[in-house]
């Protein structure tokens, strides 16, 4: 009797290849760290168990660390942030303190230029000069004759051709610019320390009333108008501005460093 083989759709499925069940039984451990031998007690007699490779389960090895290793990592990447935080705090105070110190020098620097600057105009302004540059007394103080109204000379003469720079002997205010009678043109001036200067017979006036003047300014040019016999200065020191007040020039000059 023959026997046939039924065909199409009623053919018996094939069993699966132990190696591939194998593979997919590994790749459902490896999820929970546990890797265990599946083997059906049928099949573990009949032959080895091969183990698949890495590419054949497509399944990328993990490496599982402790918590208390993943801790001590955690507390040295926070121990670097926070030292590197407090370097750069460290290097920003630094420089700051740098910026402060040098606007601090700069700042002295220009506080002793302006207290050197302001000191040097006050010695400037409390300087004196001979009112004619490199001239010399020609006529002294004192000095007796019937040319001088109160029969001796109130004051000093001193050389100049006609036409010689006349300067303030120190810091004043003018409070006298013209004629002045027996003096010809005249400049008289207030100084600072409260006593007066008279420079007269000049052959032009450059200052007015109320102009503040300089040790060494221009205030005319010397001459010979007024009661002279010829071109000169004549320089008074008194302690008021009017004549009769007079004090010996020399000594007013010498004592405020002038060497006459």
């Amino acid at each position: 009797m023959a026997f046939t083989r039924a065909t199409g759709k009623h053919r018996r499925p094939r069993r699966m290849p132990r190696g591939t069940a194998r593979a997919a039984g590994v790749a459902a451990l490896a999820t929970t760290g546990v890797v265990g031998t599946v083997a059906a007690p049928a099949f573990a007699a009949a032959e080895p168990v091969v183990e698949p490779a890495v590419e054949q389960t497509a399944l990328t090895p993990v490496v599982t660390i402790g918590d208390s290793v993943a801790d001590q990592i955690d507390a040295q990447a926070a121990a670097q942030k926070q030292a590197a935080e407090e370097a750069a705090a460290e290097r920003r105070a630094a420089e700051e303190a740098a910026r402060k110190k040098a606007a601090a020098a700069a700042e002295k620097a220009r506080e002793d230029r302006e207290r050197a600057a302001r000191e040097a105009e006050r010695e400037r302004l409390n300087a004196f000069v001979s009112p004619i540059a490199g001239s010399y007394v020609s006529t002294g103080y004192k000095a007796g004759g019937a040319v001088w109204s109160s029969g001796s000379h109130t004051g000093v003469d001193f050389h100049a051709a006609s036409g010689t720079p006349v300067q303030a002997v120190g810091t004043g205010t003018v409070v006298e610019a013209g004629w002045g009678g027996a003096y010809g043109n005249q400049v008289v001036i207030r100084m600072n320390d409260g006593t007066y200067t008279q420079y007269g017979h000049l052959s032009s006036v450059g200052v007015s009333v109320g102009q503040k003047v300089t040790p060494g300014q221009r205030i005319g040019l010397s001459g010979a108008t007024g009661n002279v016999t010829g071109p000169h200065l004549h320089f008074e020191a008194r302690t008021s501005p009017e004549y009769g007040s007079d004090i010996d020039p020399v000594a007013y000059l010498r004592s405020h460093g002038v060497n006459i």
